[in-house]
Formats: structure tokens, C-alpha cells, sequence
């Protein structure tokens, strides 16, 4: 970590209670780290919406194997994009349900496209891709 620097921020009592509230409930020990984090979310969040800028997440998918031939386009669409898809695990949930998870590296443009085709193919349940930055900040 590099030099640490000391700021003073204004924040109205109840917004700041509220905030000690919401840290308290995650495990922060202390603000710094909470304020240190959000602003590492914004600014990671800033580079995701640069569509050439180098990103990784986590595509988590729930379907129902069941559906015809699901599990085939899924994987085909994964193999068209082999370049972006680092690793994926498989879940069997029960006996119809599956979830898959994948992690996935790339442009922000490309992770973003290829996620929203698989969370909108027919059979696809729930879906949601979560993204970071491979050098996020420190």
C-alpha cells in the first residue's frame, strides 16, 4: 500500500449512522476501509464502461437442463468465445436444475456481450455477470 493520506468528509449524522449501520452488518472494523472500498467499486465500475478496457467477472447462470438442447447451445456459445472464457464450473442443483458459472477475461464490450447472449438464451433462468478489474484498485 503506498503513503496513507488523512481527509475530513462532512456527512449529515443520519446518512452517517446509517452507514455505521450498513458497515457494522458487513464487517468492517473501522470507515477508512469501507469509504477505501467504495471508492475502489466506483472506480473499478468507471473501467467497466470503457468498452476496450481489459475486465474479468463471474457469469453465474441457473437453468433447467431439461430444456431441449440447452445445454448443447450454452456450450457451443462458449466454445465460439473460447478466448474470453477462462474457467467454468458445473452445479447439479437437483434433479432439473443446473448452474454454471464461468470467469471470464476480456474487453469490457466482448465479457458484456457474450454474457447478455447466454443469460437471454430460452432456457436460461436467472443469470447475472459480475465484473472487476484484473489490476483493481488498491
Amino acid at each position: 500500500m503506498s503513503d496513507l493520506s488523512r481527509i475530513g468528509v462532512a456527512i449529515d449524522s443520519d446518512l452517517l449512522h446509517k452507514f455505521d449501520q450498513y458497515i457494522g452488518q458487513r464487517g468492517y472494523t473501522n470507515r477508512s476501509e469501507a469509504f477505501r472500498d467504495l471508492i475502489r467499486d466506483a472506480l473499478i465500475e468507471k473501467t467497466a464502461e470503457k468498452p476496450d478496457s481489459i475486465v474479468v467477472g463471474t457469469l453465474t447462470l441457473v437453468y433447467d437442463h431439461h430444456v431441449r438442447l440447452l445445454s448443447d447451445r450454452l456450450t457451443a456459445m462458449q466454445h465460439d468465445h473460447f478466448h474470453l472464457v477462462l474457467s467454468t464450473l458445473h452445479v447439479h442443483l437437483d434433479h432439473n436444475n443446473c448452474l454454471e458459472v464461468l470467469i471470464l477475461k476480456g474487453k469490457a464490450a466482448a465479457v458484456q456481450k457474450m454474457a447478455d447472449a447466454l443469460i437471454s438464451t430460452k432456457g436460461v433462468m436467472h443469470g447475472r455477470l459480475t465484473i472487476t478489474s484484473p489490476g483493481a484498485a488498491s
